[in-house]
């Protein structure tokens, strides 16, 4: 099971640091998902080694409309294992879902940002995955916890039912925000979500990183072999 994580500059950890933790709490690999306007440089490789944990370099685009999004997907694709979108808003949710180059719409559910059926679609059509977002059920309180609480009931729903793909992360941004897979399935069954749904939503980071890093890799395209879903348009 893999973890999404924003290390410092966009978080309070570096890379190694969020690694070691991930090893210690029994994950398989972290995916550092920084946003693409705090940009952390580390050696993956080197700390893959030191920790025994798959490092995939990935990156959340943040911006405040799909026109500026759209510039930084196409320039981060080829360079980047896992691409995101932070989603939020209905605008940016749906760029984000009817992009077949975006891996995962994080926190669609945050801010004014919704998801229904025509979006779930999108997602489905496209092989976006929608985060299912812990954070602040983990670390907020009060009106805004029971809020999230809710939007999660209700995405993790609709997912169901349109058998959508998914990905599921605590978001830490700090070592000490960790908390390992027991730990969410745990969760999950408190929220009223089976710890299967919950592992499965972890493993599903693992399974696009291998999936893309095998579309980047130099042997990917062959005499007779269609291009991958990155390649741009001649």
């Amino acid at each position: 099971m893999y973890e999404g994580v924003h290390a410092r500059p966009d978080g309070e950890s570096t890379v190694a640091r969020l690694a070691k933790t991930a090893a210690e709490y029994g994950f398989d690999g972290v995916v550092v998902r920084n946003h693409d306007d705090s940009r952390s440089e580390f050696d993956a490789d080197e700390i893959t080694a030191e920790y025994g944990v798959d490092v995939v370099e990935g990156i959340e685009v943040r911006a405040d409309a799909p026109e500026q999004a759209s510039g930084s997907v196409g320039n981060y694709r080829s360079s980047t294992t896992i691409l995101a979108v932070h989603g939020g808003t209905n605008a940016m949710n749906r760029f984000a879902v009817e992009n077949e180059k975006v891996d995962v719409l994080a926190h669609p559910m945050a801010g004014s940002g919704d998801i229904n059926h025509v979006l779930v679609k999108a997602a489905l059509k496209n092989g976006v995955r929608l985060e299912f977002n812990l954070g602040d059920v983990l670390r907020e309180s009060g009106g805004r916890r029971v809020r999230t609480i809710q939007s999660l009931r209700k995405l993790r729903e609709i997912v169901d039912y349109y058998g959508a793909p998914y990905v599921v992360s605590a978001d830490p941004r700090s070592h000490l925000e960790f908390r390992g897979p027991r730990e969410l399935r745990a969760l999950g069954d408190q929220l009223g979500i089976s710890p299967e749904w919950i592992e499965t939503g972890l493993e599903e980071w693992k399974e696009l990183a291998e999936r893309n890093r095998e579309i980047q890799s130099d042997s990917f395209i062959e005499p007779g072999v269609k291009r991958g879903r990155y390649e741009e348009e001649s």
